[in-house]
């Protein structure tokens, strides 16, 4: 008896590993063109995390692939409700309620979903790795802006290093979920903002400060 339990137990464990080793690309009813740009641009992800195990690469790059296709069709749903306003709806306040309704959903909907990435790369990645898909799909907006502010100020304090961090990895997780590279790129902006006000407010000349930077930079050119 306590044999059999054994096995049936063994065989549950195995299934489980087998089945999380299993990711299915959701590609069904997809325009082949754009599946074939979404794996591309997944596999380049992949390929800087240098997976030496050929199935937890190919789940990792599903997952990623899966995520673009969910996103696009979160943001495609509210772009055509938004266009169906303007194009047919002639009250300027009944179109605008529309409008407004088609993008809380969107957000809601983004909101529901925006932890699955993270939980599902959790089966495969460590938190290291996990950080290197979201800056591949952020085009490494985090590390580059925050060595940047570093470079044009050294002179910044622990505290002050660790608030610029934070506020670059919550840009980070509003950029994943951006439609392209502009709206990508407009969170870290717009963060930016907000850490160079912070900056300014602590006493900092941020113009004095970016000159005397360029000026390192030529003169390290010479």
């Amino acid at each position: 008896m306590k044999t059999k339990l054994l096995l049936a137990a063994l065989l549950i464990l195995f299934g489980v590993e087998a089945s999380a080793q299993t990711v299915v690309l959701n590609d069904e009813g997809r325009d082949s063109s754009y599946v074939k740009s979404i794996i591309n641009r997944s596999q380049k992800i992949v390929d800087g995390l240098q997976l030496n195990d050929t199935k937890k690469s190919l789940a990792v790059r599903n997952i990623i692939a899966n995520r673009y296709f969910l996103l696009n069709d979160i943001h495609e749903a509210c772009n055509q409700k938004k266009q169906y306003a303007k194009d047919s709806i002639q009250g300027k306040g009944h179109r605008q309620r529309i409008i407004d309704s088609a993008e809380r959903r969107r957000d809601a909907e983004l909101y529901k979903h925006h932890f699955e990435l993270q939980s599902a790369l959790a089966q495969y990645l460590t938190d290291e790795q996990i950080d290197a898909v979201k800056d591949g799909m952020t085009f490494g907006r985090l590390k580059r802006d925050y060595n940047a502010t570093l470079d044009m100020i050294p002179s910044l304090s622990d505290y002050e290093k660790k608030q610029v961090l934070i506020w670059l990895q919550e840009a980070r997780e509003y950029a994943m979920d951006a439609a392209d590279s502009k709206g990508k790129h407009f969170w870290f902006d717009k963060y930016r903002g907000r850490t160079n006000n912070w900056l300014s407010a602590r006493g900092y000349d941020l113009k004095k400060e970016r000159d005397n930077w360029m000026k390192r930079i030529e003169d390290a050119k010479k």
